[in-house]
C-alpha cells in the first residue's frame, strides 16, 4: 500500500472509533440527552465497540488506530506493520499522520451530532470531558505512570494477538479496551491512545463548544470606576479551557508504555 491508501485507511478507522466513542461520552453526560448518567460501564462499553467498528473499518492497515500500538509493533522489531506494509518513516508517518486526522474530525463529527446539547449544558467540564481525558485526582507523575500502565497492557496484549490466533478478530481488541476501562480507567479516564485524547482536544478547542456569555454579563454598571460584577467578569475572560497543562500525560504516556510493549514483546514471543 502508499501512504495515501494507509493515511485514509487509518484516518477512517480512527475516525470511526472517536466518533463512536466521542459520541458515548457526549450521551452519558450532556443535558437532556436521552443516554443521561447511563454510567461508566456505558462508557466502556460504548468505546469497545467504537474499537470494534474502527479496526473493521481499518482492516487494509490492521486497524492500529491509536500511535502507541504503532510504536509498540515498531519497537517489537516486527518487518511489517500489518501484511504487506513494510516498517519504513514513510509508512510510520502515514500511520501516525491519520490516526491524528482521523481523530480530529471524528470529534468534529461527534460535535455536529450533539450540536443541541453542547448548546444546553451548562458545564464545561463536562463539555471537554465528551473530547478529552482528565484525571480523577490530578497528579501529572502518577496520571502518567497510570496512562503507561495502561497503554503498556493495551499494546503487550495486542502483540499477544499475533501469536495465540483465534476466531475472535477484532471483538478481542474490544474486549480488551472494556476490561481496561474497568479496571484501569478510574484514575485518568485511560486515553490509551495518543491520537484519541489530542485530536478531540484540538477539536474543543477551535470548535464553538462553550456557551458564550449572556449579553448582560458584559454591561458595566452605570457610575465612574464602578467594577463589573465578579460573576459577569469571570465569563468573559475566563474562556475556554481545554486543559493542555495535562494534555502530554495522554500523549506520552501512552507512547511510552507502547514502546516499551514492544520492547518486552521481544523478550517474550
Amino acid at each position: 500500500m502508499n501512504f495515501g491508501s494507509i493515511f485514509l485507511s487509518e484516518a477512517l478507522g480512527t475516525g470511526v472509533l472517536v466518533l463512536l466513542g466521542v459520541g458515548v461520552v457526549a450521551n452519558v453526560l450532556l443535558a437532556k440527552s436521552k443516554g443521561l448518567d447511563g454510567g461508566w460501564l456505558l462508557i466502556n462499553v460504548g468505546w469497545g465497540f467504537a474499537v470494534l467498528a474502527g479496526v473493521y473499518v481499518a482492516y487494509k492497515t490492521g486497524g492500529h488506530l491509536n500511535p502507541a500500538v504503532t510504536v509498540g509493533i515498531l519497537f517489537s522489531g516486527a518487518d511489517e506493520f500489518a501484511p504487506g506494509i513494510a516498517i519504513s518513516g514513510s509508512t510510520t508517518l502515514a500511520y501516525l499522520g491519520g490516526q491524528f486526522t482521523g481523530a480530529f474530525l471524528g470529534a468534529t463529527v461527534a460535535y455536529v451530532a450533539y450540536k443541541r446539547h453542547f448548546d444546553a449544558e451548562t458545564d464545561e467540564e463536562k463539555k471537554l470531558a465528551v473530547f478529552a481525558t482528565g484525571p480523577a485526582i490530578r497528579a501529572l507523575r502518577w496520571n502518567f505512570v497510570t496512562e503507561v500502565i495502561g497503554t503498556f497492557t493495551l499494546v503487550l496484549v495486542i502483540l499477544t494477538f499475533g501469536h495465540t490466533p483465534s476466531g475472535l478478530g477484532p471483538a478481542a481488541a474490544a474486549l480488551l479496551v472494556v476490561g481496561i476501562g474497568a479496571s484501569l480507567g478510574g484514575p485518568t479516564g485511560y486515553a490509551i491512545n495518543p491520537a484519541r485524547d489530542l485530536g478531540p482536544r484540538i477539536a474543543h478547542a477551535l470548535l464553538p463548544v462553550r456557551k458564550p456569555a449572556p449579553a448582560e454579563a458584559v454591561l458595566v454598571p452605570v457610575g465612574a470606576g464602578a467594577p463589573a460584577p465578579a460573576e459577569a467578569t469571570d465569563a468573559v475572560s475566563r474562556g475556554k479551557d481545554s486543559d493542555w497543562g495535562y494534555a502530554w500525560v495522554p500523549v506520552f504516556g501512552p507512547l511510552l508504555g507502547g514502546a516499551l510493549a514492544g520492547l518486552a514483546a521481544q523478550f517474550l514471543f
